[in-house]
């Protein structure tokens, strides 16, 4: 499942499989195919790109996200809007919303910010989006996780994401949020591969742009 996954530079990442499925698409290159799906998590302007969904979007194309982004999107969109815990089965894929805050003012609870778990060919892929390792995230478990490396704006710090990584239980993790004046660096993509050990495998990605 590893190599259907494809990191299109700071949070953006495509999955190709059963399906084509974007996630948080920003400044994505021009030659990529459209969209069978495409999840927002949330309204910040570095994951939600309204010229890169409209560059994405074929006439069935499904968003994924949220109430506040719901609002924002132009009526002729096909839009399902989810909380978090609710889901959708698209195809061969559902898809679950996942809480994602942080307890400062960037990210706060009541906006109902989005993750998501993938559920698809057997493995549970979550994208965590901006979020802290908070309480609603205990009990979560998945195969492979996307998880922020930034730092920045109350995300999580390279402890905090060992610990979550620790209550995750993911096989492999693949950084994001990085490699652009929004994120961090890979310094800080390299500190969480450093820190993680043998807790579990990290796949650093190429962004293809």
């Amino acid at each position: 499942m590893l190599a259907n996954i494809h990191w299109l530079g700071h949070a953006s990442f495509l999955i190709d499989s059963e399906l084509t499925l974007y996630i948080d698409p920003f400044r994505v290159p021009a030659n990529l195919p459209s969209a069978d799906v495409i999840l927002i998590t949330h309204e910040h302007y570095d994951h939600f790109s309204l010229s890169d969904v409209e560059r994405l979007s074929k006439k069935d194309t499904q968003i994924i996200t949220n109430q506040r982004i719901t609002e924002q999107l132009p009526d002729n969109y096909n839009v399902v809007t989810l909380r978090p815990w609710q889901s959708v089965n698209i195809r061969q894929a559902n898809i679950k919303a996942i809480p994602a805050y942080t307890l400062d003012d960037y990210h706060p609870a009541v906006r109902e910010d989005l993750g998501f778990v993938i559920a698809l060919n057997r493995y549970d892929i979550y994208y965590a989006g901006d979020t802290d390792f908070v309480p609603d995230l205990r009990t979560l478990r998945c195969d492979i996780a996307i998880l922020p490396v930034s730092a920045k704006e109350g995300l999580m710090t390279v402890e905090e994401t060992v610990a979550f990584v620790k209550s995750l239980q993911p096989q492999v993790v693949i950084p994001s949020h990085y490699g652009t004046t929004e994120g961090g660096n890979l310094i800080d993509a390299k500190a969480l591969e450093t820190a993680l050990g043998n807790i579990a495998k990290v796949q650093l990605l190429s962004a293809e742009v």
